[in-house]
This record gives C-alpha cells, sequence and structure tokens, in this order.
C-alpha cells in the first residue's frame, strides 16, 4: 500500500448497519429480561409491488410475546438524541410498511385470531457518560392498523 494514499475508513453504511445489530441485540436482551419470549428476529417478507413492478420486501425487526399477545417490535437505535428522539422515524408509511408485514406473518402462520399490538423500542447509545449504559425505552402499542391507514380527502362537490 503506497504510504501517501490516506487510510481507507470505514462507510456511512458499515457504521449504520453495525449500531442496528448492536441495537437490535441490546432491544432483544431487554425484551427478554422484561418478559417477553422472542420468536423472531429480522423477519424479511414480501409485502407486495411497487408502481415499476419490482417486489417489496419489508422487515420486521422482532417478533415476540408478551403473554398471549404477539408483538411485531421495531427497533430503532441512535448515536444520540440531540436532534431528535429514535421513535420520530417510525412514520405513517414505515407503520403501514410494518403493518403490511405483521397481516402477511399472521396470515402465513395462522395466527389471524391472535391479539397482537405493534411497540417500538428505542436505544440510544450516546457514550458522553463515562460508564457507557444504553438507554432503552419500550413504547407498548405505539400504533394501530387504523391510525397506519392511508387517509383519503374526499372531496365534496355542492350544486
Amino acid at each position: 500500500m503506497d504510504a501517501s494514499q490516506p487510510e481507507t475508513s470505514r462507510t456511512d453504511s458499515s457504521v449504520r448497519l453495525d449500531l442496528g445489530k448492536l441495537g437490535e441485540a441490546y432491544a432483544a436482551a431487554y425484551l427478554e429480561q422484561t418478559g417477553y419470549r422472542l420468536v423472531a428476529a429480522n423477519f424479511t417478507l414480501p409485502v407486495g409491488r411497487n408502481m415499476r413492478g419490482a417486489v417489496v420486501n419489508t422487515e420486521i425487526d422482532l417478533v415476540a410475546y408478551e403473554g398471549e399477545t404477539l408483538c411485531f417490535v421495531e427497533v430503532k437505535t441512535r448515536a444520540s438524541d440531540w436532534f431528535a428522539s429514535p421513535q420520530i422515524n417510525v412514520d405513517r408509511r414505515k407503520q403501514r410498511q410494518i403493518v403490511r408485514a405483521a397481516r402477511a406473518y399472521r396470515n402465513m402462520f395462522g395466527l389471524a385470531e391472535q391479539p397482537y399490538r405493534y411497540d417500538v423500542i428505542t436505544i440510544v447509545l450516546s457514550s458522553e457518560k463515562p460508564e457507557f449504559i444504553p438507554r432503552i425505552e419500550l413504547f407498548r402499542g405505539f400504533w394501530t392498523e387504523s391510525s397506519a391507514r392511508k387517509h383519503y380527502r374526499q372531496e365534496r362537490f355542492y350544486d
């Protein structure tokens, strides 16, 4: 290697991937400690096609049971929450994708009548504190299928 060339650094996407994997590991451990029973991680399902006909896949980060309730858990990990809290990124578009994937998951495994909900778990891995303890928050029932639906405006015409 030529000494005049700068050392190649890791790309932003690989750092984000590592951060996400670390966050999902923390989330899984936290859920198990709080009584959830994990059944799947990073479960990817085809949920439809886009405008160009390409298959659209959606990933459910964690699938777990809390008692008899099937929980579809979205994990959001950030190095800092200085700008915004991590759960802000679980927008309506993301919620609709997860709803579609969860519906396919429930149908695939014959769980259509099983009680279920959508949770979000956030992990902030701020290294500002000397002991480096991640801050983990669990939001049970963060959204419902009806709140994630597209809302179409009805035009009203008057005579």
